[in-house]
């Protein structure tokens, strides 16, 4: 019955993209607030402690009240689980830090080059086929991230680096979440990645701690996790919905909320090399997608 109703749910792509476009906008809203935030005095590790410490404190309140059992969070993946947490941790720590410093697009066009870094590493780690044209989507989207970050010209800008360190820890965090399907529920993954980020984030939150000076900046900081708990649940919802080939496309909608934000918030407006950048690691993220949901539909039903 439950692989009746997955697949009757899977006929609602529809569904599946508005909740993929939901979760996209609240990211953005959460990178948007950070930047906001730090360019006004407060620390990228408080920051990052109330992100953690907020969804973790929801996902808790959704167990208790829902009456759910903690005997699911038992895993004999712990080890994995926790390396996915702490990957994602450091790439939010990391990406709040940069956020002080370089524009949104430019963080977020080097941000997606995850997907082209996955691709390449599915090979060593995952043992999958990767075909000459993927291998040339993947040099092409390298080219692109070198067209974003240029590193030889004057205008370089180290932090950059910083920002590909993070899409490398998405990748890696995109792969580990692959080989955890289906050996280990959602909600345990869910609940380790807010408690690990939680605990770590603690201490330096303490340390670095900055008192907001407006209702303004509190309300920002509240609702972090509030947003970041929001847009996680729409993503893995969507995927209930809709194949993950259906939906990828629209993750490039976050590249388009925060060049708008950037715009209205910081009167940012993005050089042509960024964006030139950024549409050939699009082109190349979107190469990848199609030869990938081409093999899906030519691969024989199990």
């Amino acid at each position: 019955m439950r692989a009746i109703a997955a697949r009757a749910n899977e006929n609602r792509p529809g569904l599946g993209i508005v909740m993929m476009l939901g979760a996209y906008f609240l990211f953005a809203l959460v990178d948007t607030s950070v930047k906001w935030l730090v360019v006004g005095g407060l620390h990228a590790f408080q920051l990052a402690f109330m992100r953690y410490a907020g969804a973790f404190v929801i996902s808790m309140g959704q167990i208790l009240v829902t009456g759910g059992s903690f005997r699911h969070l038992k895993t004999d993946h712990l080890g994995l689980v926790l390396l996915r947490a702490f990957l994602l941790l450091s790439a939010t720590v990391v990406n709040f830090f940069v956020l002080k410093y370089l524009p949104l697009t430019l963080t977020s066009a080097i941000m997606f080059s995850a997907p082209v870094i996955v691709c390449a590493l599915s090979w060593p780690l995952l043992g999958e086929r990767v075909g000459p044209v993927r291998w040339g989507a993947i040099v092409l989207g390298f080219v692109g991230v070198l067209i974003i970050v240029r590193p030889f010209s004057v205008d370089f800008q180290w932090l950059a680096l910083l920002s590909v360190y993070n899409a490398l820890s998405m990748a890696l965090y995109s792969i580990i979440t692959r080989k955890l399907s289906g050996k280990v529920a959602i909600e345990t993954m869910q609940f380790y990645l807010g408690f690990t980020g939680a605990v770590t984030m603690l201490p330096f939150g303490v340390w670095f701690w900055q008192t907001p000076t407006s209702v303004a900046q509190w309300g920002f900081m509240l609702a972090l996790g509030i947003w970041a708990w929001a847009g996680h649940e729409l993503l893995t919802r969507a995927h209930g919905f809709a194949p993950t080939n259906t939906l990828m496309p629209f993750t490039y909608s976050f590249l388009l909320y925060l060049t708008a934000s950037g715009y209205l918030v910081f009167a940012h407006v993005p050089d042509q090399m960024t964006i030139f950048g950024a549409l050939v690691v699009v082109v190349s993220g979107l190469i990848i997608w199609s030869r990938e949901r081409r093999s899906v539909a030519v691969r024989p039903a199990a």
